[in-house]
């Protein structure tokens, strides 16, 4: 079985989970840039001397696909690497994956990842 990982987490902690993923041979992640909220509801900051709100917040997304095998330990490194204990830490997602298919070769399920 195939999963897909989805994390949203603050951008200043990418560097530290790619690297703790790297670590147990997860290479392949996809990473993207973000805007969003949650509870954080966002900030107020001051410009030229008005106050505003900043309700979309900087994150970076994290997608990563891989064997069944492989999800509770990633969960649980991206969870412990991307943890501040504070608000706005972020989300983790995991969903099934129906199919992955290398487009160089053909491979498709796991011999794809």
């Amino acid at each position: 079985m195939i999963k897909k990982i989805e994390a949203i987490i603050k951008p200043f902690k990418l560097d530290e989970v790619k690297e703790a993923l790297q670590e147990i041979g997860l290479q392949g992640i996809t990473v993207t840039e973000v805007k969003g909220f949650g509870r954080q509801k966002g900030h107020t900051e001051l410009y030229r001397g008005a106050e505003y709100v900043v309700d979309f917040l900087p994150k970076v997304k994290i997608e990563l696909v891989c064997g069944e095998e492989l999800v509770e330990r990633a969960v649980e490194i991206i969870m412990n690497t991307a943890r501040t204990g504070r608000i706005g830490d972020g989300k983790i997602f995991v969903m099934p994956v129906e199919n992955a298919i290398r487009i160089r070769t053909g491979e498709s399920g796991t011999e794809a990842l």
